[in-house]
């Protein structure tokens, strides 16, 4: 399985906005991805401007085939310019 933790820090003023972009893409992986297994979207309960996801995919095509949906593509092009900061750590994951 491959795993992501991918770090967002979103300027203070679209937060909001950004939060539901990105629990609606969550939400649609899930639903509609057989190969994505969890999408875990996490915020900082100090700073609201600082996201945390975890997403589990079944193999790297998994991971890949994801990066080309529309809803992926979509809310990553609507967020863009909201995005201060963004880290994403790739990872095996060994045990559930």
């Amino acid at each position: 399985m491959q795993a992501l933790v991918v770090e967002f820090r979103i300027q203070p003023a679209f937060v909001a906005a950004f939060e539901a972009a990105i629990v609606d893409n969550a939400r649609a992986s899930r639903n509609t991805e057989a190969d994505c297994h969890r999408f875990d979207v996490c915020r900082d309960p100090t700073d609201a401007t600082l996201f945390y996801l975890y997403e589990l995919y079944t193999d790297e095509a998994a991971l890949q085939a994801h990066l080309q949906t529309p809803h992926f593509q979509q809310m990553d092009a609507a967020t863009a310019a909201w995005v201060v900061s963004k880290t994403v750590r790739r990872l095996v994951c060994m045990a559930p």
